[in-house]
């Protein structure tokens, strides 16, 4: 009967105890947050004002309520994402990206110049 107790009193205290920690972690800082970017001259466009801008699309598709127009130039595409009521530009990207890693500036610019 005492081994008994005495087994149930180790297999108590043994339930008792904290499992081993995990080594921790070292900290790692965030990286810098990246530069700002000027809003471009396209973000918040409507579909006419940027037909006006830059002509008609190569290449249109919708997904659901967003809309997406593709631009080629002879060096980049540009793709013009289109949401709302009425529909804006919401987002601007190109192929090639640009340096910072948002839309290209010089595909932009010669998008806007070849309307010219």
């Amino acid at each position: 009967m005492k081994k008994r107790i005495t087994a149930l009193m180790v297999l108590t205290l043994a339930g008792c105890t904290h499992p081993p920690r995990a080594p921790s972690s070292p900290v790692v800082a965030l990286p810098p947050a990246p530069p700002a970017r000027e809003r471009d001259v396209f973000t918040g466009l409507q579909t006419q004002q940027l037909r006006a801008l830059a002509g008609a699309p190569v290449f249109t598709r919708r997904d659901g309520a967003t809309e997406m127009w593709r631009y080629d130039t002879a060096s980049c595409r540009a793709f013009f994402f289109f949401t709302g009521t009425p529909a804006k530009v919401q987002y601007v990207e190109t192929l090639p990206r640009g340096p910072d890693g948002g839309a290209n500036q010089d595909c932009l610019n010669a998008l806007r110049a070849r309307r010219s």
